[in-house]
């Protein structure tokens, strides 16, 4: 199996270049070697690789900033989606792309499921929700996987963003109103490599019949605060932090450009009654990510 890889310098690109390895070739692209951005260069991309399988894991992710881009980050997490899962359409190969609990508004009070209806308070939701519906419209065998507060040892994240603050500042006052399942982005790759496992003879035919949309988070639930309590006393550089005092505070008093759910846990039964897959719970995933840095 030939598997075009998009993304491969980002959290979940870089560990699905690892993890994808064992299906067959896999050709990792990043910026600038593919901008998706540039609708005449995705396709030419994808047809000079001419791969059985896409795996999308490239998104505008600046949450904030979207709101002042809204025509950036749907040209990367929409348009581009969509020329994408055409182009594989046009090929006969299989799309793989994920997506986001920021799709959801935050108003319900159990774990969202595939069937829940979306809405999206920010740009950059919406921007995703036209993704994943643009894939759905183009009748192409496709896996969308949505995940939640996407964290690893590279790249910006709030785990780093949290051990970069405890080393400078004597106090961080994180919001603690805001609820959801912090995912590790090794666990979504290695998930991601273990769904199309089970399908790498006919990749096509097995996400034709088996694919569609699963939601795919970490087990358990909590707060940004509780959150990066458990990131800075479970940090091994905690001697040398700086920080006297982890203040949680309601989101009012944190106001940003772009509005966030108060409650985005994402149900995962869905995804393990289909693959037998379940992530570990989001404690001992931090825990190992910790011990590795």
């Amino acid at each position: 199996m030939k598997i075009l890889l998009i993304g491969a310098g980002g959290q979940v690109g870089w560990e699905l270049d690892r993890t994808l390895q064992t299906l067959g070739e896999v050709i990792a692209l990043d910026y600038p070697a593919i901008d998706l951005a540039q609708p005449l260069q995705i396709r030419e991309r994808v047809r000079q690789t001419n791969p059985n399988l896409i795996v999308n894991a490239a998104a505008y992710t600046a949450v904030d900033k979207a709101e002042d881009e809204p025509e950036a980050a749907f040209a990367i997490n929409a348009t581009a989606v969509g020329i994408l899962a055409n182009e594989a359409r046009r090929i006969g190969a299989a799309i793989v792309h994920y997506s986001t609990d920021y799709v959801f508004d935050g108003l319900g009070s159990t774990p969202y499921t595939e069937q829940d209806i979306p809405n999206p308070l920010n740009t950059y939701g919406r921007s995703k929700l036209e993704g994943d519906r643009a894939i759905q419209a183009a009748d192409v065998p496709h896996l969308i996987l949505r995940v939640s507060w996407v964290y690893g040892s590279r790249g910006k994240n709030f785990m780093l963003t949290m051990l970069k603050a405890a080393q400078e500042r004597e106090e961080i006052r994180v919001v603690d109103d805001q609820i959801g399942a912090p995912t590790w982005c090794r666990m979504i790759a290695e998930a991601t490599a273990q769904i199309l496992a089970q399908g790498v003879r006919d990749i096509a035919g097995f996400l034709r019949e088996r694919g569609g949309l699963y939601h795919l988070t970490a087990e358990g639930a909590t707060s940004w605060f509780g959150f990066a309590k458990a990131i800075l006393e479970a940090a091994p550089q905690r001697k040398a932090h700086k920080l006297q005092r982890l203040i949680p505070i309601p989101s009012a008093e944190y106001p940003t450009p772009a509005r966030r759910p108060a409650y985005s846990l994402l149900s995962s039964e869905a995804a393990f009654a289909a693959f037998g897959i379940r992530l570990p719970a989001w404690e001992i995933s931090l825990s190992q990510v910790l011990s590795s840095l």
